[in-house]
């Protein structure tokens, strides 16, 4: 078997010795053939594949990397598609990237295809946000679009987010349609380059305007902000596209107090000041917790490489910094957005939210609470993007997110708003100050005594390379045949299949569809008799499988919320243990 896989290694790395492939990128192929072979079956065993965010892999040479001939060939399918999807039409495409490593050409790649296919092009002059790419395919009536990023992953990657006529996501038919499309181009010469250049046309500072403008629609608080403008907002944009927009964004509603972290106001690919620009982590906000303790500020904030992403970190009344998971923020902007719609009369019973299957059930609590419809559904935004699709015209959505730090108010982006998002966590807390003359961080205890201490957890078992992907699906068939009879002693009574979209109630044995959900998943959910919630599910952006946690206790009074927390917590380890994932 390995020899069969070396010879189909050997070949394909051949085919670009011997193909229309530049003489640098050769000459790489020749190094990885003569001197690292585990290297070179890595980049060549097979293509770079789709997954539920589009292309993503680390850049280099081969068929399993990103650079300009799979970026091409992705192009180019996605091109085919286009034009036979939308016969007869006249083709628009907007492109965007962040400040990864070879982004630009990236972009500036995919606008040179698109436009030598005839499309009119929108590109940026610049790194933008993922959520303003969005913004732009729907304000200039676009067909499709593109993100060059790689969202928050570490700096060796790069991706390729491909988005629909809504500013979504591409979702089902047309992911598979395009990969089908994709899978036909095997020569880099079906790649069409190198005309049509008056095609493409730049988006600049005006178009950034526009965005803004519909940001500040979102407010709700203006008198409040008013009063407080000068809250210290400690802001960084963590090397990547929230440089300018964010800033911009807080002092658009009013905020003149912005501190940003300079040297991670630096655009650059290398992420020099983090190990991985990723605002889930604690290390990679220290900066910015560091500047926020040094100038006494309110909250610290980040927002990931392509700014869709936010992180906060919030001042305790003991003064110290807690860096919110991405649960918390959900709960507390859509809390926010819920009481101001709310107060001012503007709900009707004909609003909703939405938040995916392996977030918190909190929400839940609060949409019921406001008499508000809470949808849930598969992980990735580009689902939360359907519902809201679905229900256009005839209810009105408000806000909803998912537990990996992503969120989003209003429905003119499709996709997560980290600039957006960070402007209105400024709004609620200087609501919350100005209201009840307490902090975000209090009000969010306070919202746990309401509705219920929910606590979530999560374990990102990380399996390399060809073996661990195969190592990965193992894991989920295991599951299936032999799921937990018990969770620490409580029963399991209920197991949802997204992969059949079936659940099962394990005492009667008997099995119904899932409600609600339409697009199948690799995730299974093990719901006990006493609450909690275990999700399993591969990633489909990185080589790792997922394991979310979710469990729940009263709380009486404020008072008690870190003996509360900390009971929460050592139920989830004794989870982890329990499953042997510590």
């Amino acid at each position: 078997m390995a020899n069969d896989l070396d010879k189909q290694v050997l070949s394909r790395a051949q085919a670009w010795l011997d193909g229309d492939y530049d003489e640098a990128t050769k000459a790489q192929v020749r190094l990885l053939m003569e001197t690292n072979h585990n290297e070179l079956v890595e980049s060549f065993y097979k293509d770079l594949e789709f997954g539920t965010g589009g292309l993503r892999g680390i850049m280099g040479v081969g068929t399993n990397r990103m650079n300009i001939y799979t970026v091409g060939a992705a192009t180019q399918g996605l091109a085919n598609y286009l034009k036979r999807n939308f016969e007869g039409e006249q083709i628009k495409v907007a492109i965007s990237h962040d400040s990864r490593n070879n982004s630009r050409m990236f972009a500036e790649r995919v606008a040179d295809i698109f436009a030598s296919n005839g499309f009119v092009v929108y590109l940026f002059d610049a790194l933008r946000p993922t959520p303003e790419l969005s913004f732009a395919i729907r304000e200039l009536g676009c067909h499709s679009g593109v993100m060059v990023t790689a969202s928050h992953n570490p700096k060796e990657y790069n991706g390729y987010k491909a988005y629909w006529t809504d500013g979504s996501q591409v979702t089902s038919p047309h992911d598979v349609n395009i990969i089908e499309e994709v899978l036909k181009v095997t020569e880099t010469s079906q790649v069409l380059t190198g005309k049509n250049p008056e095609n493409i046309h730049t988006l600049g500072e005006e178009f950034d305007k526009v965005y803004l403008a519909a940001i500040k629609e979102l407010s709700l608080s203006p008198e409040a902000v008013a009063k407080h403008n000068d809250m210290k907002i400690v802001y960084t944009p963590l090397h990547g596209a929230g440089v300018k927009l964010v800033p911009q964004s807080l002092r658009n509603y009013g905020f003149n107090n912005i501190i940003c972290v300079d040297e991670q106001m630096v655009l650059d690919g290398n992420f020099p000041t983090v190990a991985s620009p990723n605002p889930e982590e604690r290390k990679t906000m220290a900066m910015a917790i560091e500047r926020a303790e040094k100038e006494g500020a309110d909250f610290a904030m980040a927002t990931d490489p392509d700014a869709d992403r936010l992180g906060v970190a919030l001042r305790t009344g003991k003064g110290d910094y807690v860096l919110l998971n991405g649960n918390q923020t959900l709960v507390l902007l859509m809390s926010y957005q819920l009481t101001r719609w709310a107060e001012l009369g503007k709900i009707t019973g004909k609003e909703f939210v939405v938040k995916t299957i392996v977030t918190s059930m909190m929400p839940d609590a609060i949409a019921e609470h406001y008499g508000v419809k809470c949808y849930n559904c598969l992980t990735g935004f580009k689902y939360i993007a359907k519902i809201i699709r679905e229900q256009e015209g005839k209810t009105k959505y408000i806000g909803g997110g998912e537990e990996s730090f992503g969120y989003l108010p209003g429905d003119f982006v499709r996709d997560k708003d980290g600039v957006a998002a960070i402007t209105l966590v400024a709004e609620a807390a200087a609501w919350a100050r100005e209201t009840m003359g307490i902090t975000l961080y209090e009000w969010l205890q306070q919202l746990y005594v309401k509705y219920g201490f929910f606590r979530e957890g999560l374990v990102n078992v990380v399996r390399k390379g060809k073996d661990g992907a195969a190592e990965i699906q193992q894991m989920m068939v295991d599951y299936r045949q032999n799921p937990p009879k018990s969770i620490l002693g409580s029963e399991v009574v209920k197991i949802y299949d997204y992969k059949t979209l079936e659940v099962l109630d394990v005492k009667s044995g008997t099995k119904s569809p899932i409600e609600g959900v339409e697009d199948k998943s690799n995730v299974l959910q093990w719901l006990t008799e006493d609450g909690t919630k275990v999700s399993v599910r591969p990633s489909g952006t990185e080589p790792k499988i997922k394991f979310y946690f979710g469990v729940k206790a009263p709380l009486c009074c404020v008072e008690k919320f870190d003996e509360v927390q900390a009971a929460l917590d050592k139920k989830i380890e004794d989870i982890k243990a329990e499953l042997n994932l510590l």
